[in-house]
């Protein structure tokens, strides 16, 4: 089986699990007042605002599965993913380690292998000959 079949489904159920996440945070075209809740009580991580931690949140959870599913940047957006599970598993849900691990494992193989075939990002290779 080519890489370019199973490098597909890495890049897109993990990218779904993500960007349903997003969709979840937003009301309309702004932040629903419940993320903002949720990111000062409940993921409450320490070192950043939780207004600033909201808002990064959505954004990553909206840009960065958009660009694994078209396989554009695959590799740096599969990074920022793998950093995102990694704070989720640290400092939010540390007894979700299962889950976060199929996540980590899915990024970690596009991080090495890149997304195959079928991809905005052989296309860009092909086009400017890197």
């Amino acid at each position: 089986m080519p890489w370019s079949v199973p490098a597909v489904a890495l890049r897109i159920f993990p990218a779904a699990v993500f960007w349903q996440s997003g969709q979840t945070k937003l009301e309309g075209f702004g932040l629903a007042q419940s993320t903002f809740f949720l990111f000062e009580h409940e993921y409450a991580l320490p070192v950043i605002d939780p207004v600033l931690a909201a808002y990064l949140a959505t954004i990553a959870e909206h840009v960065f599965p958009a660009l694994l599913v078209l396989g554009l940047a695959t590799r740096l957006s599969a990074l920022a993913l793998l950093v995102m599970t990694l704070v989720i598993q640290v400092f939010v849900y540390p007894g979700a380690w299962v889950t976060h691990g199929l996540w980590a494992a899915c990024f970690l193989a596009l991080i090495a292998k890149g997304p195959g075939a079928l991809s905005l990002d052989r296309l860009v290779a092909r086009r400017w000959g890197a």
